[in-house]
């Protein structure tokens, strides 16, 4: 099904999603609680104590007692006769209701207390008896409450993302990098906005907004914090001015705004949630600036004439190199059978972003992450650097542990200093590409030490006593992050210019 404006495609959630519960799960403790609190209830009501409602059942006071404190799950039979004996309904003692304010209060302390963020204080649990006054209660409970509203907020770390986008890169993989649901979506959104071929106009692009009931609007003083600001009231999108270098940039932040309308994307409930909603966004604009019809059949008929060449790609929809190699990702594999890898890299060797699902192998960290790990120094990605002439685009064939790769790298420069873009294929597939008649080859044994990571031993042996490095650390990857909503984002400073600009 295509979505539509306030319906979201399945798209990556699956992997982030904790699964439901099926029709014929047993109860939670929360449920056994509330049972256990409503057979309470009513034994109190008709002052029964345990001994006297256990001789009427046929248990024992121990075992209620289990029951009541929603330690031990009931069987029906029993269930059955202590509402016979409490002279109520079957359906009034299951309800899922708590009997009173005071059992619900009881039921979030005993909840909170069995999690695993109270378990990680090692502090006792307290026993909400007859003693426990209601205000008491009441103080507990909101403590708590605020106890994990903190800790949700705190999970906005570069740990937490890293496993996320860890696990987030494993699901798109075994999907070759490939959302049909968001391809769908981007099409149906160009036809309204009058696409036929080419590259996207920015006049499109507003076309496309204006649909959606959005006005596009340049300003000059965005919180820092943000790339766009969407006012949902007055239908608005504002984003930075439209005379900024690099204006294809512009496109693709207003694309990426409209794709939050045109996924039904809702407020993110977790941080894991607000970052599936940036990889959405991010192929929807990939999918509006190169359209998978008409990209499709620009890479058909390169990889025909055995041209294909992520410049060409670039230039022939007016993108980034980056953007291009990203997109020839999504398409390659799933229209023309091609398996490839991409990196961005930094001049020091630290990768930024990578995908692939050729068998290439990245380095990774004990939880599976690639960000921050360091490519090979005989990979095209590095090795693009060593070249003066850095104009053109830089080819290369590697022999590694997992077979031959033929690489094509383009190096660029950002805010952020140096880096390249590299897109590879294994060694049968390099026939399809411009470069593949390179001669430049090396050899990779990485992740074996001895490949680049081992210094030579003469000099360690001369140096190692001697020498005390200071790290040039990674702020991209150590760096936690504002929480709030939207991880990242001043909200103090959202709101202030959104009142702003709302003025008459």
């Amino acid at each position: 099904m295509t979505p539509s404006a306030g319906t979201s495609p399945s798209a990556a959630r699956a992997v982030i999603d904790l699964a439901e519960d099926a029709p014929d799960a047993p109860a939670t403790g929360s449920d056994l609680l509330t049972l256990g609190r409503r057979i309470r209830h009513f034994r109190t009501a008709r002052s029964m104590t345990l001994e006297q409602l256990g001789a009427a059942v046929g248990s024992t006071a121990s075992q209620l007692s289990l029951v009541e404190n929603g330690h031990r799950e009931p069987r029906l039979t029993l269930l059955q006769s202590i509402a016979g004996a409490l002279s109520v309904r079957l359906p009034d003692l299951l309800a899922p209701e708590p009997p009173s304010h005071r059992a619900a209060l009881e039921i979030a302390l005993d909840q909170a207390q069995r999690s695993a963020l109270y378990a990680s204080i090692a502090l006792p649990a307290v026993r909400p008896g007859k003693g426990l006054s209601l205000e008491a209660l009441e103080a507990l409970v909101g403590l708590h409450r605020e106890l994990a509203r903190r800790a949700d907020a705190a999970i906005a770390t570069p740990e937490e993302a890293r496993r996320v986008n860890t696990a987030l890169r494993r699901w798109m993989r075994e999907r070759d990098n490939y959302l049909p649901e968001i391809e769908d979506a981007a099409e149906d959104a160009l036809r309204t906005a009058g696409y036929t071929s080419g590259a996207l106009t920015h006049r499109g692009v507003a076309r496309m907004a204006e649909h959606l009931g959005f006005t596009l609007i340049h300003v000059d003083d965005l919180p820092h914090s943000t790339r766009t600001v969407t006012d949902l009231a007055n239908g608005r999108i504002y984003l930075p001015p439209a005379s900024i270098p690099g204006g294809h940039g512009l496109r693709s932040l207003a694309l990426q705004a409209i794709a939050h309308r045109v996924l039904g994307h809702e407020r993110p409930r977790s941080y894991a949630d607000f970052l599936r909603q940036r990889i959405e966004i991010n192929y929807f604009a990939a999918a509006c600036l190169m359209p998978r019809a008409a990209a499709v059949r620009f890479l058909t008929e390169a990889k025909r004439t055995k041209d294909l060449a992520v410049e060409d790609f670039r230039d022939a929809f007016g993108v980034t190199h980056e953007a291009a190699a990203q997109r020839m990702t999504n398409l390659l594999t799933s229209h023309l059978g091609i398996r490839l890898h991409f990196l961005r890299a930094g001049d020091d060797g630290a990768l930024y972003k990578g995908y692939e699902n050729d068998g290439v192998g990245f380095a990774t960290d004990g939880t599976g992450a690639i960000e921050g790990q360091l490519v090979c120094r005989q990979w095209a990605a590095r090795m693009a650097f060593s070249r003066r002439d850095r104009t053109t685009e830089y080819h290369q064939y590697t022999d590694t542990p997992t077979g031959t790769y033929w690489c094509t790298t383009q190096t660029g420069s950002g805010s952020g200093g140096a880096f390249s873009i590299s897109v590879g294929v294994p060694f049968s597939a390099a026939k399809w590409f411009r470069g593949r008649e390179t001669t430049t080859r090396t050899t990779s044994q990485c992740p074996a030490p001895s490949c680049c990571r081992r210094p030579d031993e003469t000099l360690e042996t001369r140096w190692a006593p001697h020498a005390w490095p200071s790290a040039a650390l990674h702020a991209h990857i150590l760096a936690p992050l504002p929480s709030g909503t939207f991880p990242g984002v001043d909200e103090s400073e959202v709101y202030a210019f959104l009142d702003k600009h709302a003025r008459p």
